[in-house]
């Protein structure tokens, strides 16, 4: 067993990286090693040295056009037993490498700026933050959904414990928690941006930020602890094993190790900028900064360096240049400080900085506790050009860049920023720039040539051909836009007897393995003797059927006698809806008829106080195959979906909400609506989920009807992405629904998603939707809501 040190010393220094190492991860494969991403443009695979107490490099993996900002690991899986790393870059691609390939895998795009962070969950899930403001959650190589909130670049992501929890951290100052994929919860506190996040167990979590401050928080929102101690700002946080204590690095040069929240131990790098760090199994700390090299510290005595290394490592500490305006020394006045005899006097806890003059040179020390002395930590001159030189560390609206010049067009007017990386076009950026600010044209030259001046001609590798269109965002995620090839039989409605069925006669065909479990007709009975799955993968969509058509058309007239002139039906207005309604219903053979559907359209343009008896109207007729291919046309159908979606208003009445709610699941029935509903999936969802918050079952069964109607037609096309909504869509609905019937339709939805589709079942796990549905596997009346959770569980 290797000797404890109690304090950390320097084990090695690794050299590889051409630019700043902007990113660490602990590697799964070899044990013992780490992942490190740089400026450079490539990533590195390091594993422990057995001979001495180094790493070797194992591979360089390429893949990136530009900057690799960030690194994860993802988890082994049958596929991939030794696991992927996942890198993210300033060309707004994730590339995804296996353990012994220096080339990807497969490239993620999708988002439109710099991906800076990436976490890895359960089941092949990868959450990444983009410069974009967005997150994305990621599914082997599709984008499974968009988290949208933030108004600022988003720096950190991390995947929690508990299934289908998330959090993010932005610019904008605040840390959000997701749960499939909406928004639950806006922790604020921060000064400044925030810049890191680490997990300390299910309940709580740290956040560091350019406030030079460190968090922890609880789930619930409460900020339990604040930590101080960084002068500068903190760009990352890692947590130890069995979470005793944690590290952070930042822009003061430093490296500090918190235990019991103090800081126990501060080490100071001979590099502006410590951009990261990760912790190992054994305890050791890997960090990466602005000078391209990583460095690994240990409490090991077995595994400290060598007493020619750690001098080697002081030398190089003690030559390096503070600059004053950083602010991480204090306020300094040369004049006012002692010369070395003050270094005499012992310090009084570690890290504590003491600067004396000696020749007329300041220099700067820290103390020791391990050591019991001062050691050299630099020289501080005027200015050491750190600012422009350690990658980016200039912020400007949330984002790094190389520069932030301040331009003055005129002497009277107001100043504006213009913020530049060496890898941009300087003629485009000042383009941009002068568009943006509504500056003249005419002054393109004088910028671009006031850009290249100041910026000293500085280029990296030409990367224009590579870079991905800003403007395009290729390869990003377009609802519905495999629906196209949907071709699907006309659907058997689940109507009880008697009822009209769309299509010919032979389509009424009673449901394989006993009587279907929708009608609530009391005749269901489980077999108690086989479990048979009857319930999913749904085949047909499930419609509202049920009608009292003497009742509408009398609610109808009665309303008309209240209506407006401009809304006012004739009595023959009145005569063609009662003839749409009996041709709809099954009590006449006739066809609807262009006359009665622009009437019936008129009626649902009512006011919204009255129009109810004429969406029920719209509700049965949009089942008749004429009325459907009607408004779910190409030519007509943008009017209906912004009519019906203007009901799912939730401060809207509820009659209208449900009807609006039944007719959506109506559209199923026939070809063209299937195509159109598809079409306007994202759109539809997105405004139905909002209806969780009615407090009415019935408002609750439609929307889980319209889930279910969903998933019938997702599980015909491989659309995940669609099927991603949806599972959010059941896992959000399920934490407010009660009703039994509305879960047990939630539950047959689920059952089609995954059915036959290993994605799918790996997506429903992330999301923790197995957790939500277990109480179900226990409910006793009705007996169909047990025996579908149950053969759902079965699937999970």
């Amino acid at each position: 067993m290797a000797g404890e040190g109690g304090a950390y010393r320097l084990r090695c220094s690794l050299v590889g990286h051409g630019q700043d190492v902007r990113g660490l991860t602990r590697g799964l494969f070899p044990q013992g090693g780490f992942v490190s991403v740089s400026r450079d443009r490539t990533a590195r695979l390091w594993a422990p040295d057995g001979l001495n107490r180094g790493f070797t490099e194992m591979h360089c993996m390429s893949g990136h056009s530009n900057f690799v900002s960030c690194v994860c690991i993802i988890p082994p899986s049958d596929l991939y037993p030794r696991g992927l790393i996942a890198t993210g870059g300033n060309d707004h691609n994730i590339c995804i490498f296996t353990v012994d390939n220096p080339a990807p895998l497969y490239v993620l795009k999708g988002h439109k700026n710099t991906v800076c962070s990436l976490s890895s969950g359960k089941f092949g899930t990868l959450l990444s933050g983009s410069w974009d403001t967005t997150a994305k959650v990621w599914l082997n190589d599709r984008c499974m959904m968009t988290l949208q909130g933030h108004t600022a670049a988003i720096w950190a992501v991390k995947i929690l414990p508990e299934q289908g929890l998330m959090l993010t951290g932005s610019a904008d100052k605040t840390i959000k928690l997701w749960k499939a994929g909406r928004c639950e919860r806006t922790f604020t506190g921060h000064e400044d941006c925030v810049r890191g996040l680490a997990i300390l167990s299910e309940m709580e979590f740290l956040s560091c930020a350019n406030d030079a401050s460190v968090r922890r928080w609880q789930i619930s929102g409460e900020c339990l602890q604040v930590y101080y101690g960084h002068t500068n700002y903190i760009y990352s946080i890692s947590v130890f094993p069995q979470c005793k204590g944690f590290v952070t690095t930042g822009e003061d040069r430093s490296l500090r190790i918190w235990k019991q929240g103090e800081c126990a131990q501060t080490i100071r790098l001979p590099a502006q900028s410590v951009w990261c760090c990760c912790v190992l199994d054994n305890g050791d700390i890997v960090v990466g900064a602005s000078d391209g090299i990583i460095r690994v510290f240990t409490e090991s005595l077995e595994r400290t360096a060598s007493a020619e290394e750690i001098q080697a490592f002081e030398n190089e500490l003690s030559q390096a240049s503070i600059d004053p305006k950083t602010g991480d020394l204090g306020d300094i006045n040369a004049d006012d400080l002692p010369g070395r005899e003050h270094l005499k006097d012992p310090g009084t806890r570690d890290g504590q900085t003491r600067l004396i003059k000696d020749n007329g040179k300041v220099e700067a020390y820290q103390w020791s506790v391990s050591e019991g002395r001062w050691i050299k930590i630099g020289d501080v001159v005027g200015s050491s050009g750190a600012t422009q030189q350690t990658s980016g560390k200039v912020l400007f609206e949330g984002k790094e860049y190389d520069y932030v010049f301040t331009i003055d067009v005129n002497e009277s007017g107001p100043s504006y920023k213009l913020p530049y990386n060496i890898t941009d076009d300087p003629w485009l950026t000042a383009y941009n720039f002068l568009q943006k600010n509504d500056l003249n044209p005419m002054f393109l030259d004088q910028v671009a040539n006031f850009i290249m001046d100041n910026t000293k001609g500085q280029t990296l590798l030409n990367t224009s051909a590579q870079f991905s269109d800003p403007f395009t965002g290729a390869g990003r995620y377009v609802p519905g836009s495999s629906s196209g090839s949907s071709t699907m039989p006309a659907a058997d409605p689940f109507t009880g007897a008697g009822r009209y069925v769309p299509g010919s006669a032979s389509n009424a065909v009673a449901p394989v393995g006993g009587v279907d479990p929708y009608t609530g007709m009391g005749a269901y009975q489980s077999a108690a003797a086989k479990v048979e799955n009857i319930y999913f993968p749904k085949k047909d969509a499930v419609t509202f059927d049920q009608a009292n058509p003497t009742q509408i058309l009398g609610k109808l007239k009665e309303l008309n006698g209240s209506a407006t002139e401009e809304h006012k039906l004739t009595e023959d207005d009145l005569i063609i809806l009662e003839k749409l309604l009996s041709a709809t219903c099954n009590t006449s053979a006739e066809t609807p008829t262009a006359q009665q559907l622009q009437t019936l359209w008129r009626a649902v343009n009512w006011p919204e106080d009255i129009v109810f008896p004429a969406l029920d109207i719209l509700r049965l007729s949009v089942k008749h195959p004429t009325v459907n291919e009607n408004f779910c046309s190409e030519k007509d159908h943008g009017q209906f979906i912004i009519l019906l979606l203007k009901f799912l208003n939730p401060k809207g009445k509820q009659a209208n909400q449900l009807l609006a709610l039944r007719a959506l699941c109506n559209c199923f029935v026939s070809q063209a609506g299937q195509k159109l509903m598809m079409k306007q999936r994202d759109e539809i969802m997105t405004q139905a989920i909002e209806m969780k918050s009615a407090n009415n079952k019935n408002i609750h069964i439609a929307l889980a009807t319209l889930t279910l109607n969903y998933a019938v037609c997702l599980h015909k096309v491989n659309n995940i992405e669609g099927k991603a909504q949806c599972l959010s869509v059941i896992s959000t609905v399920m934490e407010v629904v009660q009703d039994l019937e509305a879960i047990f339709r939630l539950l047959v939805a689920l059952g089609t998603l995954i059915s036959d589709d290993t994605n799918a079942v790996q997506l429903a796990k992330s999301l923790g939707v197995d957790s939500q549905i277990k109480k179900y596997a226990s409910v006793s009346e009705p007996a169909k809501v047990k025996e579908c959770c149950r053969l759902v569980f079965n699937l999970l």
